[in-house]
């Protein structure tokens, strides 16, 4: 199998495109080796060794790229690049970033209805928040990750009738992991006694994550649900959904608890039922307006439950690890002289660095969705462009919440409470929150994209174990937050330039709907240790 240069085959199609875009200056260049199939399988060479760019190889035309985005060669088409994909991204991510952005608004306010009962009402919707219910929520999210990657590349494909199918084996699948997670939910107050926190607020946070059960099995509903939309771009409705069930949650939090006074029992059941409000109506939207991807219920959604499985579960892995470094920041809290002022302070912190994390998460879905529908359409070149505007944004906007942050720090946590002595704790602690949420603006957009570049586990794997090491490795709760932030980048510009790695596509792809493949690498000598491991 030859080897065909990107370069000269944006060439042939000069007349198409803007000249400074095209009219760069080419060398001849000693190819890398390619894996040659049996099959006939279509080789797509994701990282050049000189260039670093994203190129493609030889194989069937509509896949390898032809029509793939221009080589940028001045300031000018650069600019031009950066405008034209800020818009295809915003025009994903925007109405996606609101949607995520409102649905964690559903947390917040009700930690902020809770901070208002009392610091220990605060601290036990705090613990049952960010400890059990984020566990369960990064968990799910990550089972759902195989339906992110398969749905955009068959939508890249022209295959929309099989994401109704993907759809609905997701469905299966995280009701599965739901069930699996529930002991965590039920016996929430002796695990927390064991992990050193009060009797007081464990006993209370145990009760209320008895509670929300109804809402972790409504996520794993919506993951699914909601991925099955972005892949095909339809995200206004869930913004719109977004936005109704986070004005509904706030007028529920307000009857059952400022009203009725049922407490935190009444900010649980507001939270399971704003859940299932966005559930069904992402279901009925999908039902009576997708008629092209979702054909009705299929039996043919029980196939292939163990490869889906696999698929996700390495990506389930890293995103509780980038989790679980946040959840120990409360647990270790706990320990502190204190307690209540010490978990309530680090809560707020952590609940105002969410508010940022969701629009970093919804540039992750929007990359995510670039990237699977690129690598489709096999346009890698214009994959690599995505990627590139969507860090330097997430960049921008970190360095803008850390302004912001230093501007209100005395101020902030006024939100959550009216206690002079944690708005002070609070106020102390604020220059770490700025300078964390500057380290982890880029890594949720590197998740996104990481996540779609591999069809099994083994990138996964290698984040997962850089955020591991992360976690053992630093002293101080601040620390291994800001340290988690820096790893993936760094890994990422780490791996570049020394392995090739390759996505193998089969050529029925695109035509019979099979979205099979697998990674292949060829790495030098001096490769990054962890690429070696994977090899074996």
């Amino acid at each position: 199998m030859a080897y065909t240069d990107p370069l000269l085959l944006t060439a042939r199609h000069t007349s198409q495109s803007p000249r400074h875009l095209h009219n760069c200056p080419t060398t001849p260049r000693n190819p890398p080796p390619t894996p040659t199939t049996a099959e006939g399988d279509m080789v797509v060479a994701l990282h050049d060794d000189e260039t670093g760019a994203l190129v493609a190889a030889e194989g069937d035309a509509a896949l390898a790229g032809e029509d793939d985005a221009p080589v940028v060669c001045s300031a000018r088409g650069a600019w031009e690049v950066f405008t034209e994909e800020s818009r295809r991204l915003w025009a994903i991510g925007a109405p996606i970033a609101f949607n995520i952005i409102c649905l964690y608004g559903t947390n917040s306010t009700t930690q902020i209805f809770a901070g208002h009962i009392g610091n220990r009402e605060l601290s036990a919707v705090a613990i049952g928040l960010s400890v059990v219910s984020n566990f369960s929520f990064g968990f799910l999210l990550g089972m759902g990750s195989a339906l992110e990657t398969l749905c955009g590349q068959a939508f890249g494909a022209g295959q929309v009738t099989m994401l109704g199918i993907y759809m609905q084996r997701s469905w299966i699948i995280l009701t599965a992991s739901a069930v699996l997670l529930s002991p965590l939910y039920v016996f929430a107050a002796p695990i927390l006694r064991l992990l050193g926190q009060e009797d007081a607020i464990a006993a209370a946070a145990g009760e209320f994550t008895l509670r929300i059960i109804p809402q972790m099995f409504a996520l794993a509903i919506n993951f699914p649900t909601q991925k099955f939309l972005q892949a095909q771009s339809k995200v206004t409705v869930l913004a719109w959904i977004g936005f109704v069930a986070l004005v509904a949650h706030v007028g529920l939090l307000a009857l059952f608890v400022s009203v009725l006074g049922w407490g935190i029992a009444g900010a649980a059941a507001a939270y399971d039922v704003s859940a299932w409000l966005i559930v069904l109506a992402q279901v009925a939207y999908v039902v009576g307006w997708c008629r092209d991807g979702w054909t009705g219920l299929s039996r043919s959604a029980f196939n292939e439950l163990w490869a889906f499985v696999k698929l996700s579960l390495a990506s389930a892995v890293m995103l509780c690890l980038e989790i679980w470094y946040m959840m120990v920041l409360v647990v270790l809290t706990g320990h502190l002289e204190d307690a209540e002022i010490a978990v309530d302070s680090i809560s707020i912190c952590m609940n105002i660095n969410g508010w940022e994390g969701m629009l970093f998460i919804g540039l992750n879905a929007a990359i995510s969705v670039r990237v699977s529908n690129e690598l489709g359409s096999g346009r890698p070149r214009a994959t690599m462009h995505a990627v590139a505007v969507v860090v330097v944004q997430s960049l921008a906007f970190g360095l803008v919440a850390m302004v912001l942050i230093l501007a209100t720090r005395n101020h902030f946590a006024a939100i959550f409470t009216g206690d002079r002595h944690l708005q002070k704790a609070v106020a102390n602690i604020a220059y770490l929150l700025a300078v964390t949420m500057v380290l982890n603006s880029i890594q949720p957009v590197i998740s996104g994209t990481v996540a779609q570049l591999r069809t099994n586990h083994s990138v996964d794997c290698v984040v997962s174990s850089i955020q591991f090491d992360s976690f053992f490795r630093c002293g101080g709760r601040w620390r291994m937050a800001g340290r988690g932030g820096i790893h993936q980048p760094g890994l990422l510009l780490r791996l570049r330039p020394t392995p090739r790695l390759h996505f193998r596509l089969p050529p029925q792809m695109g035509r019979a709907g099979h979205l099979g493949g697998h990674v292949v690498w060829y790495c030098s000598a001096d490769s990054h240790p962890h690429v070696h491991g994977l090899q074996n």
